[in-house]
């Protein structure tokens, strides 16, 4: 019991022996990390740069995007390294700074899609009352509590956790994952696990959001179901791209915890990949939605990437130029 508080680092177990193929995947971890920086930041300047898109909608999408490019670097630079790594170990201490943003990232996505499907349903339901209810410094100011608050609920998760002396070193996943974390405590009764998760992954992570999104897009199908054709299709083009990303992270959320729980392992490496979808197919899944569907951005987009078809011309380029332009 003594020597559990001596553990400095944590072994990933579930890499494998990938001598002749880490390079391989090692490119297109990188390519794909690079894809997810240059997709979220290209939309980001392009919103920030074109005073026709400051809009409450699109400073939500603007705090979607930062998100996105923040989970992908919680696990993508990591699992970089991890692929080149012989040892594939971590240390204690940035293994909790990983569940921290991880968590966070979490967090931040829930609470933003939620506060979109409110914005969603203000526009809908009440157009003519649309500017007043939802304006540019409200919208700020939800962002920030949104940040502030899945900074503060997921320092008072850890805070339990950090607190337990470890028997075990050996984590089965490709990253830290705080579920596993807890399974190596010396405790033999982990009571305090469930609790944590039942308030804060259950309730307040999930039951809450989810409620209230329910509940938002109740009120505006109801609305439409005595709508014109033309609001109808109004309200299918605007609440697409947001049940779609919905849909895809609560999945994946609930995926995860119950697979976690319940020790799902029928196909291990399959759960792994699984696992990892939200901070991989959501950061880029996300800007490609947003951008193909929201007509104002498509308009800009050509302007700078279209006409180049020839010619190559490097990301940074491209977004100093649109910055220049637009100044």
């Amino acid at each position: 019991m003594e020597n559990s508080t001596e553990i400095r680092s944590f072994v990933f177990a579930m890499y494998g022996n990938t001598d002749h193929l880490k390079y391989l995947f090692f490119t297109l971890a990188l390519l794909f990390y690079i894809s997810v920086i240059f997709a979220n930041t290209l939309l980001i300047v392009i919103i920030y740069v074109n005073r026709n898109l400051h809009e409450p909608m699109y400073l939500f999408l603007c705090n979607l995007f930062v998100n996105e490019i923040y989970g992908s670097t919680s696990l993508m630079p990591c699992l970089m390294v991890q692929i080149l790594s012989d040892t594939h170990e971590i240390s204690v201490f940035f293994c909790f700074i990983q569940i921290f943003n991880i968590h966070t990232y979490v967090a931040v996505e829930l609470g933003t899609l939620t506060i979109m499907a409110y914005d969603r349903y203000a526009c809908i339901c009440k157009p003519l009352h649309y500017n007043t209810i939802i304006t540019i410094r409200k919208v700020q100011i939800v962002i920030l509590v949104i940040w502030v608050v899945s900074f503060v609920e997921v320092g008072v998760l850890l805070s339990f956790t950090i607190r337990l002396k470890r028997c075990g070193t050996v984590i089965y996943n490709v990253y830290c994952d705080h579920q596993l974390v807890v399974e190596l405590s010396c405790l033999s009764d982990r009571t305090v696990s469930p609790i944590n998760d039942l308030i804060f992954g259950l309730i307040f992570g999930v039951v809450v959001p989810v409620s209230y999104i329910t509940y938002s897009y109740i009120k505006i199908l109801s609305v439409c179901l005595k709508a014109s054709t033309e609001t109808k299709i109004k309200a299918f083009d605007t609440c697409t791209p947001h049940l779609i990303s919905l849909i895809s992270f609560v999945f994946a959320c609930f995926y995860s915890l119950i697979s976690q729980r319940f020790n799902m392992s029928l196909f291990p490496y399959l759960g792994v990949v699984l696992s990892m979808y939200v901070m991989i197919v959501q950061p880029l899944q996300n800007p490609i939605i947003y951008g193909l569907k929201l007509s104002k951005v498509l308009k800009v987009i050509p302007q700078y990437i279209g006409r180049r078809t020839a010619v190559f011309v490097p990301p940074g380029y491209i977004l100093l130029e649109i910055y220049l332009v637009k100044k």
